[in-house]
C-alpha cells in the first residue's frame, strides 16, 4: 500500500489520499505496523480533508516536528469524528495503547495518582495519534529528563474578537524590542488561530516558578509600553473587549501549547507556523498557512524553530534590565 509517495506534489495541489476506502488499513512505518481505522473519515468536512490526508501531512514533515515533541509528555485533544463533532481531552494512555508507543508515568497532584502520558518520538506514533483523532500536538515545555526545568518560555498573545492581526503583530514587535534590550533571542509563530506565540530559549537552567516570574515581568513591561492595546487581566468577564491578553501563564508546570507545525482543529485546517521576523508585516494573516501549503514551505525554510531548543537567556541578568 502506498500512502506517502510524492508528498510535495500532494500538498502543492490537494488531492485524494491513496488509502483505499475500507474500514481499516495497516500502515507500515519503518518496521512498525499502524492500524488506521476509517482512513477516509472527514476530519475537516468543508475542506474535504480526511484522516488519511492529516496522516500524510504529518508524515511528510515528521523530521521537523518530532524534535519539538521528542521525550515530552503530550496532552491529547481528540476529535475522533472531525472538527464539527464533539471533542475531548485526555492525558492517560489507555489499556489498548500499543506496546511500541512510549509512555511515561508522571505524578499528578490534582488527582493524587500517576498519569501515564504518551510520548511521541517517531513517525509511527504520529500516525497512531492522528488515528485517535489528535489533529494538533500539545507538548509540555519540558522533557522527561528534566521535567521541572522547561526548555523555553512562552509569551502567548491572545486577541479579543475586536482586535485585528495587525494589532497582534504590533505587540509581537514590541516584545522583539524588549528582547533585544535584554539581549535575548525571541522566536515567533502563528498560533494557528488569531494569535501569536513567542518563545524565548532557556536551556533548562530555571524551574517553572522562576520562568513564570520572568514571563510576568516581561509581559508587565509590554503592558507598560502598550497600555491602550494590551491587558494582563485573565478573567474574560473583567477583561476589556478591545485588548490583547498577555498570557504568561502558559509557563506553568504541565501547561501545553500547540507545537510548531501542528495543524489546528479549526475551519480551514490552519497550521501553527514559525516565521522569520521580516515576515511579520502588514498583509500577513494566520490563514496564509494551511495543511495544503505548509509542507512545501517547511521544506524550503527548514526548521526556523530549532533554536528555541538550544542555548538560553540569563534570566538574572535580564531581570535586572527589566527592573
Amino acid at each position: 500500500m502506498v500512502l506517502f509517495k510524492s508528498q510535495k506534489q500532494k500538498f502543492m495541489k490537494p488531492q485524494k489520499s491513496t488509502l483505499k476506502t475500507t474500514a481499516e488499513e495497516t500502515l507500515l512505518i519503518g518496521k512498525t505496523k499502524v492500524s488506521i481505522t476509517h482512513p477516509h473519515k472527514l476530519y475537516f468536512p468543508k475542506e474535504q480533508i480526511a484522516k488519511a490526508d492529516l496522516i500524510a501531512y504529518y508524515q511528510s514533515i515528521a523530521e521537523y516536528i518530532l524534535p519539538h515533541l521528542k521525550n515530552r509528555p503530550l496532552s491529547l485533544n481528540r476529535f475522533p469524528d472531525g472538527i464539527e463533532k464533539d471533542h475531548f481531552y485526555h492525558k492517560d494512555a489507555g489499556e489498548n495503547t500499543p506496546k511500541w508507543v512510549k509512555t511515561a508515568a508522571i505524578y499528578s497532584e490534582s488527582t493524587d495518582k500517576d498519569v501515564n502520558y504518551i510520548i511521541c518520538n517517531n513517525k509511527a506514533t504520529l500516525a497512531y495519534l492522528n488515528n485517535l483523532g489528535c489533529i494538533d500536538f500539545n507538548p509540555w515545555n519540558s522533557k522527561l529528563s528534566q521535567l521541572d526545568f522547561p526548555d523555553y518560555l512562552i509569551l502567548d498573545l491572545d486577541p479579543s474578537p475586536k482586535n485585528n492581526f495587525e494589532e497582534v503583530m504590533e505587540v509581537a514587535w514590541q516584545i522583539k524590542e524588549i528582547a533585544d534590550e535584554i539581549k535575548t533571542a525571541v522566536y515567533c509563530k502563528t498560533s494557528g488561530s488569531t494569535g501569536i506565540h513567542l518563545y524565548i530559549p532557556l536551556g533548562k537552567k530555571y524551574d517553572y516558578e522562576q520562568v513564570k516570574d520572568f514571563a510576568y515581568a516581561f509581559m508587565h513591561r509590554v503592558l507598560k509600553q502598550l497600555p491602550q492595546l494590551t491587558t494582563l487581566e485573565r478573567s474574560l468577564k473583567k477583561r476589556e473587549p478591545n485588548k490583547i491578553y498577555l498570557d504568561y501563564l502558559q509557563n506553568s508546570y504541565g501547561q501545553t501549547v500547540a507545537s510548531a507545525y501542528s495543524v489546528r482543529p479549526t475551519e480551514g485546517a490552519p497550521v501553527s507556523m514559525p516565521l522569520e521576523w521580516k515576515e511579520l508585516k502588514r498583509g500577513l494573516v494566520p490563514s496564509d498557512f494551511t495543511i495544503h501549503n505548509a509542507a512545501e514551505r517547511i521544506r524550503a525554510k527548514g526548521d526556523l524553530f530549532l533554536p528555541v531548543l538550544q542555548k538560553g537567556v540569563n534570566i538574572v541578568q535580564a531581570m535586572r534590565i527589566l527592573a
